[in-house]
């Protein structure tokens, strides 16, 4: 989301009581360097994928002492890249504990660009309370 997400999160006021960091990784190279993607899932599964996004919040857990990671990737638009419609964008909500626990979805946004990236956002942080229950009932993924 282009850091649409920290954004929306840091509107709000106290916010910085809660927010740790935030990250935005839009190259390849960057998602390994910084979050440690593995070049291997990359090729086999492409930038946008439930892989990728796993792997992108699992290096940010590692590298803050975050409680819960939202992790996306996708295409805002306008046009499809690697045969990915505009408007797919692949989420990864990640829980630190034992085990960690990380649940994805894959999920499709219509309008131009930045109105893409604004209701992948928003999805992304209206989705935590839910993926948030499960991870509290034990499920893992």
């Amino acid at each position: 989301t282009a850091g649409c997400l920290v954004a929306l999160l840091a509107a709000v006021p106290g916010t910085g009581e809660v927010l740790e960091s935030g990250y935005v990784v839009y190259s390849p190279s960057a998602k390994k360097r910084l979050l440690g993607v593995s070049a291997e899932t990359i090729e086999r599964y492409g930038l946008t994928s439930e892989a990728v996004a796993w792997e992108m919040a699992l290096g940010a857990l590692r590298d803050s002492d975050a409680n819960v990671v939202i992790a996306t990737t996708g295409v805002a638009g306008p046009a499809p890249e690697s045969g990915i419609p505009p408007g797919t964008m692949c989420f990864a909500w990640a829980f630190a504990g034992e085990p960690i626990a990380v649940f994805t979805r894959t999920q499709r946004f219509f309008g131009e660009r930045s109105e893409v990236m604004r209701q992948g956002a928003v999805f992304g942080l209206t989705r935590l309370s839910h993926y948030h229950q499960r991870w509290l009932r034990g499920e893992r993924a």
